[in-house]
């Protein structure tokens, strides 16, 4: 997840997402149109490559649900987001069903806002505790970070439950005194579905938690946990945490249905669409409506990276990030947004780029994508859904590969089960 508001929030520990808040000037007539709609104004005598053309399958089996991408909780552009039904643990009964939760394939766990639930099932989600203490965690970002208890809670998603509870984050449930600064916050607090553009994160990128054995690990943890313990709900200080306490993908959960995902989103206009309907498929291979073929399948290490692709000659980190709005990467010959849409990139005329990506397996293959002016998509009005918006990441060593390239796509996440002796992390499209 990579998320943008005015600055460009750098990849840390959960890759964290991009997303621009729109001011109401932009907020205009408009409309979608053809994938493939090449405006002469809108190219300005450059020139775009194909646009993919694969529509996402109907969502109406017990493993798929919709996503959404639209004006959403506080339009904001490119954030595709699902349903959610979190209870109480052990109850059918004690449920709410959340909306605006957005998709993350760079990140792993469910994390919700605590204003987005009723009273009565918040204070029914148990918070974990980790040598009688009370168990919090911090995600941090270059210009903000979230603060939240980590409670336990059964999660479904469409027809899918998981078998048991889990845990998960409740982001803004302690008071901002409790923020352990010497270690967690870095800028002003975005315990908000304001400040998140949307009322919680689904991460179901390839890692089954969070953190990992780094923060299994007491010497590591020491330095680098996101898990913080409060005795008395206070005096929060970075603390290791085994991995069944850390906040956990629910995906591998699933009684059937455990694998991995594929997320599946229609064509869009080069110019922008109001909205867009996807498809989230849980499972890979386990079900008629999502085996893995047709496609170019490339394994990662655990967090779903591919370590060794290259762009421009550089060897780069590239991820498929649904979690983030746009394209970023490092490029000096691409001309920058002014104050208005800083961070993003806007060349005087269509660009196109190409990404070679390398999987762990030495699988390779060419991504072109598509670059257009942020100052001129923004323009067309009320569009939510872009597929050539991209934007600066500072440095040149990570290439995200944002939500622009789910359009048009069926995108495939391999969860790690090699703990257990299973399929490595991959990702296929």
């Amino acid at each position: 997840m990579r998320t943008k508001h005015i600055a460009v929030k750098l990849k840390g520990w959960m890759q964290v997402v991009a997303a621009l808040a729109l001011v109401s000037a932009l907020v205009a007539c408009g409309g979608g149109g053809d994938s493939n709609n090449n405006s002469s104004n809108a190219l300005n005598g450059g020139s775009l490559p194909p646009s993919p053309t694969q529509q996402p399958i109907a969502a109406n089996a017990a493993n798929t649900v919709p996503i959404t991408v639209g004006r959403g909780v506080t339009g904001i552009v490119n954030i595709p987001t699902v349903s959610v039904t979190v209870c109480a643990p052990g109850s059918t009964s004690n449920c709410q069903t959340i909306n605006n939760i957005q998709v993350d394939t760079g990140s792993y766990g469910l994390r919700v806002v605590s204003s987005a639930f009723n009273g009565s099932l918040l204070s029914a989600l148990p918070v974990s505790t980790v040598g009688g203490a009370q168990l919090a965690e911090c995600a941090t970002f270059a210009d903000g970070f979230t603060w939240g208890t980590v409670r336990t809670a059964t999660i479904a998603i469409g027809g899918e439950r998981t078998t048991a509870a889990i845990p998960m984050q409740i982001i803004g449930d302690k008071d901002s005194s409790t923020v352990p600064t010497s270690s967690c916050g870095n800028g002003s607090d975005e315990n908000t579905a304001s400040d998140l553009g949307a009322n919680g994160i689904l991460g179901i990128g390839t890692s089954p938690t969070d953190c990992g054995v780094t923060c299994v690990d007491a010497g590591t943890a020491a330095n680098f946990s996101n898990y913080f313990a409060c005795p008395n709900g206070a005096s929060c200080a970075r603390t290791a945490v085994p991995l069944a306490q850390q906040v956990a993908n629910p995906v591998p959960f699933f009684p059937v249905d455990k694998n991995g995902v594929i997320v599946q989103m229609p064509p869009v206009s080069n110019t922008g669409a109001p909205s867009a309907t996807g498809t989230l498929v849980f499972g890979v291979g386990t079900q008629s409506n999502n085996a893995l073929t047709g496609v170019q399948l490339f394994t990662t290490d655990a967090f779903g990276d591919l370590d060794n692709s290259v762009f421009n000659g550089t060897t780069v980190q590239a991820f498929l990030d649904s979690g983030s709005n746009a394209y970023f990467f490092g490029d000096s010959s691409l001309a920058q947004c002014g104050s208005n849409f800083a961070g993003f990139y806007c060349p005087s005329s269509a660009q196109t780029r190409t990404l070679t990506l390398v999987g762990l397996n030495n699988t390779q293959a060419s991504a072109s994508i598509g670059i257009l002016s942020a100052s001129t998509l923004f323009g067309n009005g009320s569009n939510y859904a872009f597929n050539d918006l991209a934007g600066q990441i500072g440095g040149n060593s990570s290439f995200d590969l944002g939500l622009p390239f789910f359009y048009g796509r069926h995108v495939y996440y391999g969860i790690d089960q090699t703990a257990n002796g299973g399929q490595a992390p991959f990702v296929a499209f």
